[in-house]
């Protein structure tokens, strides 16, 4: 089973530009509070400044921490980085893993209980599940699932030897309590930016994680 920290760092290029961020700024931010596992997602970037942009966070992520792409299993080969994780409407996991390989980390979204279900047929490293709470940083066109929904998908992902990322609408207050669902990690966007301080915030995840 693919090895999941407890907190999975999302770099939205849309969320780093509103708060005054750039991608690569935010994740270094991040990755000194010691984040571990990043995902870069910049639908809307230009395919060479998304290369840049994600060959410049591989680099500072070093061996020291993982870097996945969102989407782009293209732009993931060519830096190098550690995998690539899709939505429903994106390329399948299959055509993914044709372009980075089998032993690239493969994650894919599911938004419902048919969803999670088809998702342990799939190639994929990990299951991700949302949104839990309401979000306004990404529209996924999905009610709030809450805090029961994580418990069951977790126990089903387990039987099935995946681990389970909860997304969506989650804070430093709400962290825990999804955490102890089931959930081997929480992916976080806009409550990291919200303080000004990214890597003071990664670091309070990490603390408050580690107690459950």
């Amino acid at each position: 089973m693919f090895a999941l920290p407890p907190l999975y760092v999302i770099c939205d290029a849309d969320a780093c530009r509103r708060a005054g961020w750039t991608l690569i700024d935010f994740a270094s931010a991040c990755l000194n509070g010691g984040a571990r596992l990043l995902q870069v997602r910049a639908k809307m970037e230009p395919s060479g400044r998304l290369l840049e942009e994600t060959l410049a966070i591989v680099e500072r992520a070093g061996s020291e921490a993982q870097v996945i792409v969102n989407d782009r299993a293209d732009i993931a080969r060519l830096a190098a980085a550690a995998g690539v994780h899709v939505g429903q409407e994106d390329l399948s996991p299959a055509k993914v893993r044709s372009v980075v390989g089998e032993r690239a980390v493969v994650g894919w979204s599911t938004h419902t209980p048919t969803q999670l279900d088809a998702a342990f047929f799939q190639p994929i490293s990990y299951v991700a599940i949302g949104p839990v709470f309401a979000t306004t940083t990404k529209s996924s066109g999905y009610e709030p699932l809450g805090l029961a929904a994580v418990a069951d998908a977790a126990a089903k992902a387990a039987e099935q030897g995946l681990p389970l990322v909860a997304i969506g609408g989650i804070t430093l207050d709400r962290a825990q309590a999804v955490f102890a669902q089931g959930a081997a990690s929480v992916a976080v966007i806009g409550d990291l930016l919200s303080t000004g301080d990214p890597e003071a915030r990664v670091r309070a995840y990490l603390s408050r994680l580690s107690r459950v």
